[in-house]
């Protein structure tokens, strides 16, 4: 009988044990603590965003994030329509010429670094023109401009669109100071990368082109990945748009302007001639047209052109490795072309 008892007392032995490991993890599981972790966010409104509660808010929030290992991005919710400015350059002035409504400015929370006294000025700065100036942590200015190189500053505003040429104060040659020196234009048909047109603003800018204007249909409008590239020259340089390039060309060679174009190989060309950069002249307002990324200047616009410009090469060229970036081409360009204007000119 005993015999028959051991393998009964086993196996409740078996249970019991079992019933013991089940309820102390249960019980571990009950005990142990929730993660908490809802999304952090700003006000929609720039009167929201006033005064230091929010930026208290964000960094309790960002301080709370940091604690568990399965945090959640930070959510910064943005005014309905408004775009993010990054990198100290295009901020600061956007900031200093407000030629576009300002909502916020974020600038990174920092003890110490390089830029601080640069972010500093640009908040004290915003605070002049009342806009709301917002510490928060780097990773949000991340968040805001999708990771690009923001130097730890973002500006909220509404996107900088072109200017008309219907709506545009024409200057015609030997009217007030443009009668002293000569004018010059580049018109841009086509260029549909950002990088390219804010390169081809700041060289414009820099080397003192008098108007840029650029074609509105299958162009790039002026994101703020351009102000970028442009280190902030969209901010100050007006770009104006025009949705008939042809006739705008015509138009302006009736008034007495030279329209040269651009290609990258003169054999290409038929009918118009072509000069080397270096040794084009010129002695009346000009109009230099730049064609797009991947096609050039189209026929269309070609048969406005009286002349064509052309950089040589400085050695004999591999296939394929047979042309320039197109903003660097039209760098070399403009400085030949303002060379003469400087020389000439005023």
């Amino acid at each position: 009988m005993e015999r028959a008892l051991l393998p009964r007392l086993c196996r409740a032995l078996r249970l019991c044990r079992a019933g013991l490991r089940f309820r102390s993890t249960r019980g571990a599981e009950q005990g142990a603590p929730r993660s908490r972790d809802p999304p952090a966010s700003l006000p929609q409104s720039p009167e929201a965003g006033r005064g230091s509660r929010t930026g208290r808010e964000l960094r309790r929030a960002q301080q709370d994030k940091g604690k568990g290992p399965g945090r959640k991005a930070l959510t910064l919710e943005r005014t309905k329509g408004s775009e993010i400015l990054f990198g100290l350059a295009p901020c600061g002035l956007a900031l200093a010429r407000a030629r576009r409504a300002l909502f916020r400015l974020f600038v990174k929370e920092q003890r110490g670094g390089s830029g601080r006294p640069l972010r500093a000025e640009l908040a004290l700065q915003a605070a002049a023109r009342g806009v709301p100036v917002l510490h928060v942590p780097g990773r949000a200015l991340d968040a805001l401009c999708w990771g690009r190189p923001h130097q730890g500053v973002c500006l909220e505003a509404a996107p900088l669109p072109f200017r008309s040429l219907r709506d545009a104060e024409e200057p015609r040659p030997g009217d007030g100071d443009s009668g002293r020196r000569q004018l010059l234009w580049l018109v841009l048909e086509h260029i549909q990368d950002p990088m390219n047109l804010g390169a081809l603003l700041r060289a414009a800018y820099f080397l003192g082109v008098d108007r840029v204007v650029a074609t509105h249909s299958n162009s790039c409008p002026l994101t703020p990945v351009v102000s970028k590239a442009s280190a902030g020259a969209m901010e100050v340089f007006d770009v104006y748009s025009t949705d008939d390039l042809q006739g705008f060309l015509k138009a302006k060679s009736a008034e007495g302007w030279e329209v040269v174009g651009t290609v990258s190989r003169p054999e290409d060309v038929e009918d118009v001639p072509v000069v080397s950069c270096s040794e084009f002249q010129w002695d009346k307002p000009l109009i230099v047209v730049i064609g797009s990324e991947g096609e050039g200047l189209s026929l269309e616009t070609r048969l406005q052109c009286q002349r064509m410009l052309a950089i040589p090469p400085g050695r004999a060229l591999h296939p394929g490795i047979d042309s320039l970036n197109v903003s660097v081409a039209a760098g070399i360009i403009l400085h030949s072309v303002c060379s003469q204007k400087r020389r000439h000119g005023d």
